[in-house]
């Protein structure tokens, strides 16, 4: 009988042979009550927080379970000589070595799809909520204030067009949303074809960046951070935006140039922000969009709802252990 041990960082092996999974952060536990069932769990979101005590327990684990934060990197690899696949509670890898796990026949699981729908709602809330304007300002209101006429410019989000960069799961999904709500919608990804099938059948028109950046009245990122997308929202790519249009991004923060978005916030330059993740996390203290008006920050939680958190624990969960059970 195998049982879930949450909170014991520093559990060795109590079952010689048996196959052990170390899961580093938080997870649905009805999920890690199911893989408990099966293998030796030790259930710690404590020991992302914990580098040492982690690589001290991984010389005899068989499968790692991490979100954003575990850094999977060399020396995380060397010190689990057994690690034969490792899951992840999301789906950006940029945290995993994911060449350096190839090389060493570690398979990696990441939860394609499960988390497309908090994170395309999201978008839709925080592009509504920018374009209005008045649902930040409450404090006004509940102190007397009445600032009808100043809250009485926001905008509605029909007939605008929403320009996503990246057409991948979360692209399409957050596009159909918008187009549900009267939005127009143009996109750039190139990695795919100008005449791929999706672009029809979507509805969604295939532009260029340039013309994505020129054209939209609500910007979003959903692009993988490469050497490519690195800053690829800097000063340049927001003077070619609309001065109201509003920017989200829910990917990966060095995608954007924060200090450049502050700025651009500061001089009236860029109608709104929304920011769920960011280059450095938590952010430091003086962080250039900190005071920035306009702005709505968030600590990269847009794919993470009570729903997506049980959809990814149980996808991440049944793709574990369906590889354990047969390799």
């Amino acid at each position: 009988m195998h049982s879930t041990k949450v909170g014991d960082a520093k559990l060795n092996a109590p079952h010689t042979g048996a196959t052990r999974i170390v899961i580093t952060e938080f997870m649905d536990e009805p999920a890690v009550a199911q893989l408990a069932n099966v293998f030796d769990t030790v259930y710690n979101p404590a020991l992302v927080d914990d580098r040492p005590t982690l690589l001290a327990m991984l010389g005899n684990v068989d499968a790692l379970i991490v979100r954003n934060r575990t850094k999977v990197d060399l020396a995380l690899l060397a010190a689990a000589p057994k690690l034969r696949v490792v899951g992840r509670l999301g789906v950006g890898l940029d945290n995993i070595d994911v060449a350096a796990c190839a090389a060493r026949g570690i398979d990696v699981f990441p939860a394609t799809g499960a988390n497309a729908g908090a994170v395309a709602e999201y978008v839709i809330g925080t592009a509504m909520a920018l374009l209005r304007e008045a649902y930040t300002r409450s404090a006004e209101t509940a102190a007397g204030a009445w600032p009808r006429a100043a809250l009485s410019n926001g905008r509605e989000i029909a007939g605008k067009t929403l320009g996503l960069i990246g057409f991948g799961g979360i692209g399409q999904l957050t596009a159909r949303l918008a187009q549900a709500l009267g939005v127009n919608v143009i996109a750039y990804d190139p990695m795919l074809a100008s005449d791929a099938p999706i672009w029809h059948q979507s509805g969604v028109a295939c532009r260029q960046l340039r013309v994505v950046l020129e054209q939209a009245d609500i910007v979003s990122l959903h692009v993988p951070l490469t050497a490519e997308t690195r800053n690829l929202i800097d000063a340049e790519a927001l003077s070619k935006m609309k001065p109201d249009a509003v920017l989200i991004n829910t990917s990966r923060g060095e995608i954007v140039d924060e200090a450049a978005v502050a700025s651009a916030l500061h001089a009236g330059k860029l109608g709104g922000a929304a920011i769920d993740v960011f280059a450095q996390e938590p952010l430091a203290a003086g962080n250039a969009l900190a005071n920035a008006p306009r702005v709505i920050l968030t600590p990269h939680i847009a794919g993470v709802t009570t729903e997506s958190n049980t959809r990814v624990s149980a996808l991440i969960a049944q793709r574990v252990a369906a590889y354990l059970q047969q390799n």
